[in-house]
């Protein structure tokens, strides 16, 4: 199993049983999210900022406007790092102390450099299709002024760790003849049915895209009801009951 070099910049120091450096592993962390946050420092300030990313092998994508002040400075070479994470349950124990939580993060160590001219669509392409597949064959593609308005970066991962709990509270031995109920709560990103835009020109149908995505993620709703009473919209032949 191939996996990342374990260094003073990457390893798990707290907890270390539960780091992994498997790029499987890591992979299928940064690919069952969509949201990072990227950390800088800039004149001795920190700063941290959220974004999209989409991941292509071993190199991450992400963009913003030429102005950004985070893209200017990684752009310009400022160490950075990336984190990504998923809340998996809550894990309520016996005492306060051993409360926890059930996740997967990943920590991301690499350089950033801008994306050439001649590539940059496909890195956006790449941005798209990591959040909703085949999106981005339905809508207009973005144009030359577009493009040169927006600066996008790739981020080569150098080093990387994950890092994952699951699994029940882990009270002391004595506290388990506490009268307190303990366990996990289940925490999970929810999909709701989408509500149309209100200038949405009539008679337009819910496109491939997002009925394949809500449906992926299994919510159970008859999307073309949810559509007529909570929009007024008509979604066409759109329809799923589960």
């Amino acid at each position: 199993m191939e996996q990342f070099e374990v260094t003073t910049l990457n390893k798990v120091k707290r907890a270390p049983e539960r780091g992994h450096y498997d790029k499987e592993t890591v992979y299928g962390i940064l690919d069952a999210g969509f949201l990072c946050h990227i950390s800088f420092v800039v004149d001795g300030r920190p700063f941290i900022i959220p974004t999209l990313y989409g991941r292509e092998e071993n190199r991450l994508y992400i963009h913003g406007a030429t102005t950004s002040r985070m893209i200017k400075n990684l752009e310009a070479g400022v160490v950075m790092s990336l984190a990504v994470s998923h809340v998996d349950g809550l894990v309520l124990a016996r005492s306060a102390f051993h409360h926890s939580m059930n996740y997967r993060s990943v920590v991301v160590f690499g350089n950033a450099y801008p994306v050439a001219d001649e590539n940059k669509e496909h890195a956006l392409y790449v941005i798209s299709e990591h959040l909703i597949r085949d999106r981005w064959n339905e809508v207009r593609p973005p144009s030359a002024k577009e493009l040169k308005a927006t600066t996008v970066l790739a981020i080569e991962i150098d080093h990387a760790s994950a890092k994952i709990r699951t699994g029940p509270p882990k009270d002391d031995k004595e506290d388990y003849d506490l009268d307190v109920w303990a366990g996990i709560i289940p925490v999970g990103m929810g999909i709701s049915a989408p509500i149309a835009d209100d200038l949405l020109k009539k008679g337009t149908k819910i496109s491939s895209s997002v009925r394949n995505y809500v449906k992926s993620h299994d919510q159970g709703f008859n999307l073309v009801e949810h559509f007529r009473n909570s929009t007024g919209h008509h979604l066409g032949n759109a329809s799923w009951v589960k």
